[in-house]
């Protein structure tokens, strides 16, 4: 079977220094697992306010109506800055960029802890949403670290770091907030950024710019606001000219959708009888699917392997089994868990691989190619969410499993095209 994860990382190091990381040499060995921790730090910050929504409704009078407008204008900060901010990872020092917005992040974060009022608090939010992304630059960050030969693994350690984020992030901010109510949650993760800001600093090599094939300069645009629209808007080109990018695309956009499909509806039936959880054992129910963050690792060294499409397949294939026992839900909370862990796994094993393939098309154009990939990754997220509630409300937890099956199943003629399409070449 072709290598389609193959693919040249731009050369990375020290102005002339001779043991810096390079696409012939991996990376020091702290620097992934610590960028894997920062990437999970980040998008966590994403997910905090979720259990908090009724107390900051109290705190600043917000009308429940109202209190989704919190998550939106965070989640549209976020796809704002998937399309302005993640592509400048091909345009300057990945160092710079990368501290930076962990630095402004952290400051962000702090606006939050600190907010007076529900204006100040919603504008921190959106900030603290468009600051995010900056988990896909060190994604993008990690696999330019790191030879052809082992950028799975190292794309697959951070995207783990990733994901655990998600899975903890509610859980950790709704025990922070219990202890120490809900400004200390965005405090502490604000301190915590600003020291992982400096940690990297420290950790990445002096100077990471981008590189095009074979380790000549990639194109970059003057300075001009012009052609800094112009450089934004080839996220665009590239996903239209390259039938693999649109393809792994939609197939990010259906697994989340799936993924989204459980994890927002699940919370209905074990409120419900015969279960009837709490809040606090809901969201720490959720940890069950933690287990699935082990698929990152293990898909990525298949992908290091060359089966990155058996990769696909498979998780495909076990997604789609995953529902059977999550249709069990109202008979057995293990079936659950086990359907849980099923759906993670395989929900990461194709994210991991779909980074890696996507990263090798134009590894020059990697923060680009990964920003516009997971602009895929937010709108599944949104369908898979509007659709649970909306299934619920219509047939309960039956159609709610429907949904995420039929999401599930609609991936595998996606994956089917991926065998007709030419992998690319290293």
């Amino acid at each position: 079977m072709a290598i389609e994860c193959s693919g040249r990382a731009g050369r990375t190091g020290g102005p002339g220094g001779p043991g810096a990381p390079g696409p012939d040499g991996p990376p020091p060995a702290r620097v992934v697992p610590l960028l894997a921790l920062a990437c999970g730090s980040s998008v966590a910050t994403v997910y905090f306010a979720q259990p908090l929504l009724v107390t900051l409704g109290e705190r600043f009078a917000l009308d429940p109506a109202l209190l989704g407008v919190i998550v939106t204008l965070t989640q549209l900060g976020y796809a704002a800055g998937l399309l302005l901010l993640v592509p400048l990872g091909d345009l300057l020092d990945r160092r710079r960029l990368v501290t930076g917005q962990l630095g402004l992040l952290a400051l962000a974060l702090l606006g939050v802890g600190l907010a007076p009022g529900a204006a100040a608090l919603l504008v921190a939010l959106a900030a603290v949403g468009l600051l995010a992304v900056v988990a896909q630059t060190m994604v993008a960050t990690a696999a330019a670290l790191t030879p052809p030969a082992r950028r799975g693994r190292a794309v697959g350690t951070v995207t783990g770091g990733i994901v655990t984020g998600i899975l903890l992030a509610r859980a950790a901010s709704g025990v922070l907030a219990d202890l120490a109510g809900w400004r200390a949650v965005y405090l502490v993760s604000a301190a915590f950024t600003a020291v992982l800001a400096l940690l990297l600093r420290r950790a990445l090599p002096a100077v990471m710019r981008s590189e095009g094939p074979g380790g000549a300069p990639s194109e970059r645009p003057g300075g001009s606001g012009r052609s800094y629209a112009r450089w934004v808007a080839s996220t665009v080109t590239l996903f239209a000219r390259e039938p693999l990018l649109r393809i792994r695309g939609a197939l990010a956009l259906l697994v989340f959708a799936a993924f989204s499909t459980l994890w927002t509806g699940v919370a209905r039936p074990l409120s419900d009888p015969p279960w009837s959880l709490s809040s606090t054992a809901i969201g720490a129910f959720g940890l069950a699917g933690a287990a699935g963050a082990l698929a990152a690792g293990i898909a990525g060294r298949w992908n290091d392997r060359g089966l990155a499409r058996r990769t696909t397949g498979v998780g495909l294939a076990v997604l789609v089994l995953s529902w059977l026992p999550i249709g069990l839900t109202g008979r057995s909370l293990w079936a659950l868990a086990a359907g849980a862990v099923l759906l993670d796994f395989a929900v990461q094993a194709v994210h991991v691989t779909n980074q890696t393939v996507i990263h090798a098309v134009r590894p020059e154009a990697g923060s680009r190619i990964i920003g516009g990939y997971m602009v895929f990754y937010s709108a599944g997220s949104a369908l898979g969410a509007l659709g649970s509630s909306l299934a619920h409300a219509a047939g309960g937890w039956p159609m709610v499993t429907a949904l995420g099956a039929a999401f599930s199943l609609a991936a595998l003629p996606l994956w089917a095209a991926t065998l007709r399409t030419a992998p690319p070449v290293g």
